[in-house]
């Protein structure tokens, strides 16, 4: 069974930093892309940067290109997200999540797992 564990949040000043990490186990974690999303109270789930699975293709939403950026490690089985230049709207819980292909898909529902969450705050 696939788990992924999230780490690294809590509440920050704006134009602070934090890295948000996701440890995965359960399944090749070489295989598959993996992404972070985020969810703020009253919103949609949102996209907000994906990584293939050789590390070397990213995508990013417009909102956070420039500040974040994502990263891996497989033979740590470990994903990161540092975000820099944080903002207040970037507060949210942020989720990690596999897909099921090797490259970053374009849709939601095409993430097979998903991550318990954790909350990121950034104080105006």
């Amino acid at each position: 069974q696939v788990q992924l564990v999230e780490s690294g949040g809590g509440l920050v000043q704006a134009g602070g930093s934090l890295r948000l990490s996701c440890a995965a186990s359960g399944r090749t974690f070489s295989t598959y892309a993996m992404a972070w999303f985020r969810q703020a109270p009253g919103k949609e789930r949102e996209f907000v940067a994906g990584i293939d699975w050789s590390g070397y293709n990213k995508n990013y939403a417009d909102s956070v290109k420039g500040r974040f950026t994502v990263s891996r490690d497989n033979a740590k089985n470990t994903v990161w997200l540092q975000m820099n230049s944080l903002k207040p709207e970037d507060t949210a819980v942020y989720y990690c999540a596999q897909a099921g292909i090797s490259w970053v898909p374009a849709q939601i529902s095409e993430y097979d797992y998903w991550g318990q969450g954790t909350q990121v705050t950034v104080s105006s």
